[in-house]
């Protein structure tokens, strides 16, 4: 009976110790699975949040920008007529159109005041948008390079395309693709 009992006993022990290490081995197993993933989590956490404070930079950003260009804007001078109307996939200036430049450049010297002109190239919609993009910014600059020829300082230009995005007439007929290519001047205070 006391073998018997001894072996009963023995048996427990083992089946707790067996039981004891399991329990270890899951927790170790959960430790070294989970670490990982909490770490991974967290350093999401720590980027969400610079990406939020980013954000919320921008906007302070643009909010300033469109308060400080409220009441700024002066004048805008389209240059749409068929001096200026560009040729098809071209940004080459004609003797008109530079004849048109050159009186815009002077009544920014009579001004004299210390004003911003903001240089926009149009494109019709035929041809891809990138290509559209591209020669929109290609006109714009090239009214930037002769206006700073007749002296109207670089630092006082800047250009922007919008390509095909904003029509003044229907690309579906040839009239209204040629009323597109266009360049528009914005002189801002």
């Amino acid at each position: 009976m006391i073998r018997r009992t001894s072996r009963v006993l023995y048996v427990g022990v083992l089946l707790m110790g067996v039981a004891s290490l399991g329990g270890c081995a899951t927790k170790k197993f959960v430790r070294n699975s989970v670490a990982p993933v909490a770490s991974q989590v967290q350093t999401h956490e720590t980027h969400l949040g610079t990406l939020d404070k980013q954000t919320q930079e921008a906007m302070a950003r643009a909010e300033a920008a469109g308060k400080l260009a409220e009441g700024k804007f002066l004048y805008s001078v389209v240059l749409s007529d068929d001096s200026m109307k560009f040729p098809i996939s071209k940004a080459t200036l004609s003797p008109e159109a530079q004849s048109r430049l050159d009186a815009f450049a002077e009544k920014l010297k009579a001004d004299n005041r210390n004003v911003y002109v903001e240089v926009q190239g149009h494109t019709d919609a035929t041809g891809s948008k990138d290509f559209n993009y591209h020669l929109g910014a290609e006109r714009a600059e090239a009214v930037r390079r002769y206006l700073n020829q007749k002296g109207v300082a670089l630092n006082r230009m800047g250009t922007i395309s919008y390509g095909p995005d904003a029509p003044v007439a229907p690309n579906n007929d040839r009239d209204g693709r040629q009323q597109n290519r266009r360049v528009v001047l914005l002189v801002m205070s």
